[in-house]
Parts: C-alpha cells; sequence; structure tokens
C-alpha cells in the first residue's frame, strides 16, 4: 500500500520531477503544466507552482526545476513554528497567550500592537515568532524541526533568523509534503497542537472553497522583498489539494499576486 507520505516521494522515480531522497517505490501519477508555468509569465515574473490531489495522488507542477529548488522558507516557517510553540508550551493557548510589543515602532503597522498566536499569524509579525523562537530554544527547536524533517533541518544563523536570513532551506514539494501531513494530522506530536494550528492558519474563500494557506515574504522585515511564498491547501466539497508556490517579487503587485496565481493554478487543475 503507498501511503500519502510514499505518493510525494515519488516524485524520486518520476522522471519530469526532480530527483529527490524518498523512498524507493514505483512512480506514481505526476504531471507538469506549461499553463501553471504561463500564469507567473503573465504577472511578469518568474515562480513555480506544486498542487497535489490528496485523494488521487496526483501531483501536478509547474516546471520540473524550481519545483525541486530549495529556498529559504520566510514566514511559511510559522506553520511549523507555531506547531513547536504549542509542543512545547511556550504557547498554551492561541487565543489567550498574549506577547506585548516590545515597543519598537515597524514599517509593517500591523506588528506594532500586542499579538495573541492567532493574531500573530494573521499579521505575520514577524517579532512575535522570533520571540517564540528563542523562547523554544536551539535545542527544542532542532529537535522538532529534525523530527518533522522539515527542509534541510539546518538552523543554523541564529535562533531568531534562521528562517529569515539563516541556513534554513525547503523547496516547493518538501512544502506541500510537510503541510499535508499537518492537514492529516500525521506530524509526530499531538493531535492537539496539530488541530489548534490548523485552526488559527489564514482562511480565504474562493467560490466554493476554502483555502488555508500562509504567505512567506523574504525581506520583508527589512523592507526589500525579494521572494513570495504561498503554502497550504485547498477545500472543495470533500476534495483536498495541497499547494505550494513561490515567485520573485521584482514588484510591489507581484508579492499581492500570491493568492490570486494560486487561485488561478487551482482553478486550472480543477481543485476549485
Amino acid at each position: 500500500m503507498i501511503n500519502r507520505r510514499h505518493a510525494l516521494g515519488l516524485l524520486a522515480g518520476a522522471s519530469i520531477l526532480p530527483s529527490r531522497g524518498f523512498a524507493n517505490v514505483a512512480p506514481q501519477r505526476s504531471e507538469i503544466r506549461e499553463d501553471l508555468a504561463k500564469r507567473f509569465t503573465d504577472e511578469g515574473t518568474s515562480g513555480t507552482f506544486v498542487g497535489y490531489k490528496t485523494d488521487e495522488y496526483l501531483i501536478i507542477a509547474s516546471d520540473k526545476d524550481r519545483s525541486g529548488e530549495a529556498m529559504l522558507p520566510a514566514s511559511t516557517f510559522k506553520i511549523p513554528n507555531s506547531v513547536i510553540a504549542l509542543e512545547t508550551g511556550v504557547v498554551g493557548d492561541p487565543d489567550k497567550d498574549v506577547f506585548k510589543w516590545d515597543g519598537v515602532v515597524r514599517s509593517i503597522e500591523g506588528w506594532n500592537r500586542d499579538h495573541t498566536l492567532r493574531s500573530a499569524i494573521a499579521a505575520s509579525a514577524v517579532p512575535v515568532y522570533q520571540e517564540i523562537a528563542r523562547r523554544i530554544g536551539a535545542e527544542r527547536m532542532q529537535k522538532y524541526v529534525d523530527l518533522f524533517e522539515y527542509g534541510n533541518r539546518d538552523i543554523g544563523g541564529g535562533i531568531d533568523q534562521f528562517w529569515l536570513t539563516g541556513n534554513l532551506r525547503i523547496d516547493p514539494i518538501q512544502q506541500v509534503d510537510f503541510v499535508d501531513r499537518l492537514r492529516r494530522g500525521a506530524l509526530p506530536v499531538s493531535k492537539r497542537s496539530q488541530e489548534l494550528v490548523r485552526d488559527i492558519l489564514p482562511v480565504t474563500k474562493s467560490g466554493d472553497a476554502v483555502i488555508r494557506a500562509k504567505t512567506g515574504l523574504l525581506g520583508a522585515e527589512l523592507g526589500k522583498p525579494s521572494l513570495g511564498w504561498l503554502v497550504g491547501w485547498a477545500e472543495k466539497g470533500g476534495a483536498n489539494t495541497v499547494f505550494a508556490l513561490n515567485l520573485d517579487v521584482r514588484e510591489p503587485r507581484h508579492s499581492a499576486a500570491r493568492m490570486k496565481l494560486a487561485e488561478q493554478c487551482l482553478g486550472d487543475i480543477g481543485a476549485i
């Protein structure tokens, strides 16, 4: 029986997608769709989209190269950081535990106030999650990044910087793998921690579908964005499609285009 984790790992055997160090099992269905790549060029940038239709064990990617290229996760790391915060007790209740604003006025207005975990992930408040990481500490952080098999597992570069400017790298296929395990409650942590993180993920309605997803913007805290991420999953009826996209932010409008592009790509593959 091929489980869902192996279905993602089967990309190792699929000649159209990048070779990866996953289980050695027979390849499943996978497709490269050039019309998805065109969505990014039409937007005036370069990017990649990977969608995993879970019921069909079908992986659809816009390309065979960038879909396997590892990059800094930026604020998409707020997803595992939230799981780890809850699992370690650094956060007990995502709606009641409050992180006080440090009084430093930053260019992103939504960061300049007190936050709970729920409001911090909605505002993508980097200073809050840096404080969370410091409270978790390097030893526990490494333990859980290893348990999650998250990207290259390298948290070098500073406990409050490794996902922003440090050594951590993850590719879109790995993003999909991690998010799918969270979606199913299959991470090696408590069901409660996973349920709470699924609940606090930002939600976007798209027609009769629901998209639960987290953005990431490399350089956002410096006011110099260069790479945008969006990872999560779409729910329509009983069907789920896990996805990851990233794109080069060449103009301010590109960071704003992430959800639009995700909706277009998800629509193109019949997920929403």
